[in-house]
């Protein structure tokens, strides 16, 4: 059946996987069968992520941060031992703060790039020989702030513009091992960060309304299953930016 192609099947890793986007896509593919894996830096986060995603499947949960190369390599290793390699990896784990350029710190600066491009770099290359083993994927979690810029996180989106292009070199790179790299994009979802900066929560977004610049973390989740599913598999090395509907002036009446 044509609906197949859009399960996805195996064994997956989600950095981050604890909250947010990261959580729901975690619970998006236990529902879909998989054993799935989750990190975080905070032990008590990955202690009750676990239990709250066991309810829906296999968990595998561990304290690493993605800054630690050594760690995140032992991280990857034990989930491969403790289920049968990995197919997917979900480059989720991320962070940022708001602030001016000229009032950024270089070890603000540092922070924000490590965890979210240097993790990503750990990630791949420590779980590249079991993707590479039998043709797996990875999505990487970049911003439409690494791609339109973004004022008061040019930390961020210098960041996530590094996502956006390892992206697609790594695609073309690995594309000769039959391992698909894409990317996802998101502007607004309504996480709990989001919420405190624009004071719209979750229960608010309605999805059936399409002009709107907020999501959910379960529409983000939908991209991120669509782009590990072999439903995508002629999409290599792209960005799907996902924020709502467009800016664009709109035509005076004539």
């Amino acid at each position: 059946m044509a609906f197949d192609r859009f399960t996805v099947s195996g064994d997956v890793i989600v950095t981050g996987g604890t909250k947010g986007i990261g959580k729901a896509a975690a619970r998006e593919f236990l529902d879909a069968g998989c054993r799935v894996a989750v990190c975080s830096r905070d032990p008590e986060n990955v202690e009750e992520a676990v239990d709250d995603l066991g309810e829906h499947g296999e968990v595998y949960g561990e304290s690493v941060d993605v800054r630690d190369t050594e760690g995140v390599e032992g991280f990857v290793d034990n989930v491969a031992a403790e289920f049968d390699g990995v197919d997917v990896l979900v480059n989720n784990a991320g962070a940022s703060f708001m602030c001016n350029f000229d009032g950024l710190s270089p070890n603000g600066w540092d922070s924000i790039v490590e965890i979210n491009l240097k993790g990503t770099y750990n990630c791949c290359h420590a779980a590249a020989d079991y993707l590479q083993d039998d043709g797996g994927v990875v999505v990487n979690l970049a911003s439409v702030a690494g791609i339109q810029g973004a004022p008061m996180m040019s930390h961020y989106g210098a960041a996530k513009a590094g996502v956006v292009n390892l992206t697609s070199s790594l695609a073309y790179e690995w594309s000769k091992h039959d391992v698909r790299v894409n990317c996802l994009a998101p502007g607004y979802v309504a996480t709990k960060g989001v919420e405190q900066q624009m004071g719209v929560s979750a229960d608010e977004v309605e999805r059936s309304e399409v002009k709107r610049k907020i999501g959910t973390v379960e529409e983000a989740a939908d991209v991120i299953l669509f782009l590990a599913s072999p439903a995508s598999s002629f999409i290599v090395g792209e960005t799907v930016e996902m924020s709502g509907v467009p800016d664009i002036m709109e035509t005076p009446e004539v």
